[in-house]
């Protein structure tokens, strides 16, 4: 399963009054298959646990500061590698070569190499704290809002009650 987005996000930083432009991995969902002679058997549902995968190029822009990163995330090969890994460059404006390399994990530790010769944790995911989102109460949201609109879907997944979260989908 492969699923594309042709999107852009915009993060702005008030503080700085700096709008950062950013495009989105592609995703794909990824189960494990194992090779028995010429047939392919499924374990999926004996074995394994399927996960979504992110590959694929992003950058992210300033058009006031000129600053701009290229960020690769790798799809996991068929045979060895690892999951979510993912590399990047940051430059400075006008540069064409990066001050900045990342590698590592995008849901764990990325390591930095800076130019200078310097090398450091860039982040280290597993250790950020979790915020809890802040969502409006169902009352006050509007029929067609994400929460208001699944509400009946997601309490029936809660208690596990299959037919009934499907119906609530139609």
């Amino acid at each position: 399963i492969y699923f594309y987005f042709s999107l852009t996000g915009c993060v702005t930083c008030l503080d700085h009054d700096e709008h950062y432009i950013l495009t989105f991995p592609n995703g794909y969902g990824r189960q494990v298959n194992a090779l028995i002679g010429i047939f392919i058997f499924n374990a999926l549902s004996i074995l394994t646990v399927p996960w979504i995968e992110l590959g694929g190029e992003c950058s992210i822009n300033c058009s006031k500061t000129g600053y701009n990163a290229s960020i690769v995330f790798h799809t996991k090969p068929f045979y060895g590698g690892k999951k979510h890994r993912i590399t990047a460059e940051i430059f400075s404006p006008n540069d064409k070569k990066p001050f900045c390399s990342i590698e590592g994990e995008w849901n764990g530790v990325m390591y930095a190499k800076y130019s200078t010769g310097e090398n450091a944790v860039f982040i280290d995911t597993k250790k950020m704290p979790t915020i809890k989102k802040k969502v409006r109460k169902l009352e006050d949201q509007d029929d067609f809002e994400s929460r208001c609109l699944w509400k009946d879907v997601t309490y029936n997944l809660k208690i596990r009650d299959i037919d009934a979260a499907t119906a609530a989908k139609h």
